[in-house]
């Protein structure tokens, strides 16, 4: 069986250990680290000069505690749906439905729990089993029918818009119990006595803290486990040094305010559980083979067409997440919500390293992805850019990103 992509670092051929010295030194160490990492590694940087860039230029408005709260609750729903996309993208397929999904299941919450009074948690898990159902519609149409899944997606796209205008009659319906609002609102409850910190929020960065840097020391013995060359000591600490004090930045910046945000625990538990699971697990490894070579996968034993499958019933599940936590923050089901969300879904995958081809692409990328394009919009808007401006300035990001994935491939191919 062909050997699956990694999530995290793409392959490189083994090689003996040799010291520093004997191979460059510590500089050509650091150059092939990068050059081997660079998808990984490019998009993180990009984001921090993006960030640099309009923190300077908005005075520091950009890192102000109630806008980064206000940036991560805008742009939730779209890092729901890149995290979908981009395992649709690694499978070799394309999602053209998952903006007219949201508005549907939207719309359809809004009609269980407004107009006929059902219990919120009642009508928020039948809202995520209609998406299950509606993924499953598409994915039998791609998976075993055979049909191409642009095709399929674009005409799941004009179905479930028009359901909603159906659902809705062409009128907003609104409100949602209160409980429901604080899926997109709301912030973790304050606990134990009092601080000038949010006291869970404090908790939590220093668990995703201890978390990141058992992560670092265990992909350090598996790559000496591969026999491949190591990042020297003193660069390893200068990474995690980096680590921690972006986490603790960001941990102290929530905690200043009302805390951590349950839309961000909601994009945690995501990045954890499908990280873990494209990483690790068959399911995973199978989806990365089927997208860089279906072919050899299916000739390999894999279950193509059950990986597909699955692939876009997970994608339903996510758009009917990111339709209730939209519904949750607009507090009303509209005819005109989730326009455009699938572009800036698919947009927010390119950008943050899935290759047109298949194959390639990380969850972690997705989310960073995502918060390129967030960062770009909110900082953009707060020095003035008109949205005609922005609306350019995006697609030539997203152009330069996927241009870089190609070049990229031509170096790797000579």
């Amino acid at each position: 069986m062909a050997p699956s992509p990694t999530l995290e670092v793409e392959p490189q051929p083994p090689t003996k250990k040799q010291p520093a010295a004997a191979s460059g030194g510590v500089g050509a160490l650091l150059v092939q680290a990068v050059r081997g990492n660079v998808r990984q590694y490019g998009m993180i940087v990009a984001l921090a000069l993006i960030v640099v860039l309009f923190q300077i230029w908005t005075d520091g408005t950009l890192l102000k505690p109630l806008n980064v709260t206000n940036l991560i609750q805008q742009n939730s729903y779209i890092l729901i749906l890149a995290v979908g996309m981009m395992i649709v993208i690694i499978a070799g397929h394309i999602d053209l439905s998952v903006g007219s999904l949201a508005a549907f299941v939207g719309a359809a919450s809004a009609v269980m729990m407004v107009k006929h009074g059902m219990p919120w948690p009642v009508a928020l898990v039948a809202a995520l089993l209609i998406g299950a159902v509606a993924g499953a519609w598409q994915g039998f149409w791609i998976a075993y029918v055979g049909i191409p899944s642009f095709i399929v997606t674009l005409a799941g796209m004009l179905l479930f818009r028009g359901g909603t205008q159906i659902l809705l009659q062409g009128r907003s319906v609104a409100p949602f119990p209160k409980g429901f609002q604080k899926i997109s609102s709301g912030f973790l409850p304050e606990v134990g006595p009092y601080t000038d910190y949010h006291n869970p929020t404090l908790l939590l960065g220093l668990a995703v803290l201890v978390l990141a840097v058992v992560q670092e020391f265990r992909g350090r013995r598996k790559t000496a486990g591969y026999g491949l060359e190591l990042l020297p000591m003193g660069l390893f600490l200068v990474k995690l040094a980096a680590i921690t004090a972006a986490v603790t930045a960001f941990t102290l910046l929530l905690a200043s305010y009302h805390g951590f945000p349950i839309v961000l625990l909601i994009l945690g538990v995501l990045l954890v559980a499908f990280g873990y699971l494209m990483r690790n697990s068959v399911l995973g490894r199978h989806t990365y083979a089927i997208g860089g070579n279906e072919p050899a996968a299916r000739l390999s034993g894999v279950k193509s067409k059950r990986i597909v499958f699955l692939a876009f019933v997970n994608m339903g599940v996510l758009a009917a997440l990111a339709g209730l936590v939209f519904a949750a923050r607009l507090n009303a089901g509209t005819p005109q919500a989730g326009i455009n969300f699938e572009l800036e879904a698919i947009a927010a995958a390119f950008i943050g390293g899935a290759s047109a081809s298949g194959g390639v692409g990380t969850v972690l990328g997705a989310l960073i992805g995502g918060l390129v394009l967030g960062v770009l919009n909110n900082g953009m808007s707060l020095v003035g850019i008109g949205t005609d401006y922005q609306q350019v300035i995006k697609g030539l990001v997203l152009l330069a990103a996927v241009g870089f994935d190609v070049s990229n491939k031509r170096k790797i191919g000579s």
